[in-house]
């Protein structure tokens, strides 16, 4: 396990492949961590690339510094952490693959820092233009129940006191029965005992809808940036599966007008919320396409 220091973290993070293979960032999401991409890697790996892979902030043996930094568990300070990473292994250029929260933080980059990303693969969660987080329709409101669960005080005291059992709701529920193994999903939840995972999680969601949670003023100016920014350049890869029930297909259905470099939705049958998980073979032959034509 290799780790850098920024500013705010010592961001733990795997790196494999060809010691002289391109760069391309791998992005886990929630609930999730960096093993999720182990087999869509290995393909990338033989494919001549060198993959970095980072604990997000909150996840595995990621750490603050200080106690005393707020506990920010939004896509722009994600960002931040992305490209203090990047700054501090000196990639100047490089892709981007995000699954979910990785998603989110592969669109940001390209919104902020189109100068750095080549590229970004997204699998899971559709674009936002502006970081904009609106109420859904019915339909989805009802699948994001965990997220209201999390804005109710009592909810997030349940959450805290078992956020491993809270987050095996997320894999049993969000992908068709079958999907995962208990072994796999045992090996994976070892991330979410960050004694900071908790916190990380309930303010991503609760500072979406609640009003007094805490931030961070350093992000202030990015923020400001992502909410000027209705359309992306870079070229894009969306990828979503057919049966997820969580994110549904809908959302990220007619975007092609926010992006205005190539952009390529595709859709997987029978998969879920995790389709680097479920399909990784499908996914990482997509992928690699995608690095061929654009880096």
């Amino acid at each position: 396990m290799k780790t850098v220091r920024t500013k705010v973290l010592e961001i733990a993070y795997e790196e494999d492949g060809p010691s002289d293979g391109r760069p391309v960032m791998l992005l886990h999401g929630w609930p999730d961590a960096p093993r999720g991409w182990n087999t869509v890697a290995a393909r990338l790996h033989a494919n001549g690339w060198r993959t970095i892979v980072p604990y997000l902030r909150g996840s595995g043996p990621t750490r603050f510094l200080s106690s005393e930094t707020p506990r920010v568990g939004s896509g722009i300070a994600m960002t931040q952490d992305a490209i203090d990473l990047a700054d501090a292994l000196r990639l100047d250029r490089f892709p981007v693959i995000g699954h979910d929260w990785g998603a989110r933080i592969a669109y940001t980059l390209a919104a902020c820092f189109p100068e750095r990303i080549t590229s970004i693969t997204a699998l899971a969660l559709a674009f936002q233009p502006g970081g904009r987080f609106s109420i859904p329709a019915f339909d989805q409101a009802r699948r994001f129940w965990y997220q209201w669960l999390m804005c109710v005080d009592g909810g997030a005291a349940r959450i805290e006191a078992d956020p491993v059992a809270f987050a095996h709701i997320q894999w049993e529920t969000w992908s068709p029965a079958g999907r995962f193994d208990e072994r796999e999903f045992a090996e994976t939840a070892r991330s979410f005992t960050n004694p900071d995972w908790a916190a990380i999680s309930l303010n991503a969601y609760r500072s979406r809808w609640r009003e007094g949670e805490a931030w961070d003023a350093g992000y202030d100016a990015l923020r400001r940036q992502l909410s000027e920014i209705e359309t992306l350049s870079t070229p894009t890869l969306m990828i979503q599966g057919a049966a997820d029930f969580c994110d549904a297909p809908s959302e990220s259905e007619g975007l092609e007008a926010h992006f205005t470099g190539k952009y390529k939705r595709m859709l997987i049958d029978g998969v879920g919320h995790f389709p680097h998980r479920e399909a990784p073979e499908t996914v990482a032959e997509a992928i690699i396409q995608h690095l061929r034509l654009h880096g």
